[in-house]
């Protein structure tokens, strides 16, 4: 990865994400004590291939180019998510693999980071001719074990979803591998009749409530103008994909929180008293747009939605959409990103000098990680999750329940005796790891903004925490 630290900020050309990242990763070496050559070690991807393929669709021949990068293997296998997008480029790829290195670091999962793309449109493809398209790059992967559960597994991302992991998994499987009992663990975000994981599809929009618990509830932090509780804050969320829906939903209806903005590609909706998320989904996946929601205001410049005043901004869509030419103009207390490289490094330090606190993709947007780690673990033991104690637990409740009613000669609220009682579903026992994950690294971010005070901003923390764990490894490794 070529990193450019020194762009000229008065140029008319706006920063590359790779350039972003790059900048973000130099500014915590500064508060690092590593070798040069260690350094930029780290600093580079070790890969990007580009792979080129023809598919006969409609009796003729379409050629398409494809990517994966693998930014560090000093723990595999590598994993990172596929996207199909018209715009991707390989240096967009780049970038996303350095920080998914950097979010499994951070986040503690054993995974070395990658990333991968191609560059298409599904909306302009049949289902079965994104089948056969799918198949083929599953193919050029697999040739150069760029697919595979101990190397690198790929998982759904923008424009991808377990429909295309399934396609995958099963292509990989037909190429012959030699790990045939592992094979499922080639991907992760498959269904769930195919190996996949109870709570993969909301992973991301769930890890970004969790990461808003964690600030809210931090004691070192005065949550937003000394507020803590959600149901009295308004969230804007600019992306209506699966992350932005999921984390709307669950922030509305768990937390209370008014959703008063949802912006899309081609507008925006508004309702200061608060989005109906459900409603707004409906509309959406039957008119393929959230304008002419009967519930809001729509308006049809999205970049003005951005600038709707609100506790908490929640860009949930693509790479740089804040800017230095709309930082200033952005009136949130605090931006949770879950979306990868939103905000560019010069925006960001318009944003601070402002007071706007900013939560990284880093760590917000690592939801899906995590739970495709949970995912591949158990494609790999063959064991459901809950399946050795789940039993064990129920018994255990089913006499402390006994105990307190007879300690209290009352009977244990009907309300409440069910989910006690009950020993845990495999999507209870993911949310309850996702959470208990998210919380360990936001309190490491914490803990490191309070014992260092040369470094200033939850990135910055991450970054660090991130890039010494990497370093670490590479030197235990001798390479």
């Amino acid at each position: 990865m070529t990193v450019n630290p020194k762009i000229d900020v008065d140029s008319t050309l706006e920063p590359t994400f790779l350039d972003s990242v790059g900048t973000y990763i130099d500014r915590a070496f500064e508060h690092l004590s590593l070798s040069d050559g260690l350094a930029q070690r780290i600093r580079e991807c070790n890969s990007t291939y580009t792979v080129r393929f023809g598919v006969r669709l409609r009796g003729k021949m379409f050629s398409f180019v494809g990517w994966r990068s693998v930014h560090s293997e000093h723990v595999e296998p590598v994993k990172g998510g596929i996207r199909y997008d018209p715009g991707a480029h390989a240096e967009e790829v780049e970038a996303l693999a350095a920080l998914m290195s950097l979010k499994c670091a951070l986040v503690d999962v054993p995974f070395g980071g990658s990333k991968g793309a191609l560059r298409i449109d599904p909306k302009e493809w049949d289902v079965h001719e994104l089948e056969r398209i799918t198949r083929r790059f599953t193919q050029e992967l697999a040739k150069r074990n760029l697919i595979s559960p101990g190397q690198n597994v790929p998982a759904p991302d923008m424009g991808t979803s377990e429909r295309e992991m399934a396609w995958m998994a099963d292509e990989y499987r037909r190429t012959g591998p030699s790990d045939i009992t592992n094979a499922n663990a080639c991907v992760t975000g498959k269904p769930l009749s195919r190996g996949g994981i109870a709570g993969r599809t909301e992973a991301t929009g769930r890890g970004v409530q969790y990461a808003i618990h964690s600030y809210l509830r931090d004691e070192r932090r005065d949550g937003i103008s000394g507020n803590r509780d959600l149901s009295k804050m308004t969230v804007v969320v600019q992306g209506f994909g699966n992350v932005g829906y999921h984390a709307a939903k669950f922030l509305s209806e768990e937390d209370g929180a008014k959703i008063i903005c949802v912006i899309e590609r081609d507008g925006y909706v508004l309702n200061q008293s608060g989005l109906d998320i459900e409603a707004l989904k409906h509309h959406h996946l039957a008119h393929g747009s959230i304008l002419g929601f009967a519930g809001a205001e729509s308006h049809a410049d999205s970049s003005e939605g951005l600038t709707t005043p609100c506790d908490i901004l929640i860009p949930a869509a693509m790479e740089s959409v804040i800017t230095r030419r709309n930082a200033h103009l952005i009136r949130a207390s605090l931006i949770a990103e879950a979306a990868n490289g939103p905000i560019s490094f010069e925006a960001e330090d318009i944003l601070y000098s402002k007071g706007t606190v900013i939560l990284p993709d880093l760590f917000v947007n690592a939801g899906g990680v995590i739970v495709s780690y949970f995912e591949w673990v158990k494609n790999i033991t063959h064991i459901p999750f809950g399946l050795m104690e789940r039993r064990r637990r129920e018994r255990r409740n089913v006499n402390i329940a006994s105990a307190l009613e007879t300690m209290t000669g009352q009977s244990f609220p009907p309300a409440m005796r069910d989910e006690f009682l009950e020993g845990g579903s495999e999507i209870d026992l993911v949310r309850s790891g996702l959470e208990d994950v998210m919380r360990a690294a936001y309190d490491r971010i914490s803990s490191t903004l309070a014992s260092r005070p040369d470094i200033k901003d939850f990135r910055t923390a991450s970054y660090c925490i991130a890039l010494n764990r990497i370093a670490e490894a590479y030197k235990a490794i001798r390479i």
